[in-house]
C-alpha cells in the first residue's frame, strides 16, 4: 500500500496527531512510544508516497531498535513543532 500524500501534508496530518496526543494529556513518553509503533508499522506495511518518505524508511530500516526510537521521537518532535509554528504565525 502507498500513501498518496505530499510530505508537507503529511507532516501536517502528523503534527496534527502529536497536539491532539498532547491535549488528551498524553505524555512526551507515551507519544514516543506511540511514534515508534507506528513508525515500525508504516515501515513494514506502507511504500513511501515521496522521497522524503523514502529516505525515512531507509533510516528506520538501518537503524538499531534503539536509533528507530530516536528517529521516532525526532519526527514526532519536528511535526510537533512545525505545528505549533505555523499556529503562532497566523
Amino acid at each position: 500500500m502507498e500513501i498518496d500524500m505530499n510530505w508537507h501534508d503529511w507532516k501536517k496530518t502528523l503534527g496534527r496527531a502529536v497536539n491532539s496526543a498532547e491535549f488528551l494529556g498524553m505524555s512526551d513518553e507515551n507519544i514516543n512510544k506511540t511514534a515508534y509503533r507506528l513508525g515500525d508499522f508504516l515501515s513494514a506495511n506502507i511504500d513511501p508516497g515521496n522521497r522524503e518518505q523514502r529516505l525515512l524508511k531507509e533510516l528506520w530500516e538501518a537503524g538499531s531498535e534503539d536509533e528507530q526510537r530516536s528517529l521516532a521521537g525526532m519526527v514526532a518532535k519536528m511535526v510537533d513543532n512545525d505545528t505549533k509554528d505555523k499556529d503562532t504565525e497566523q
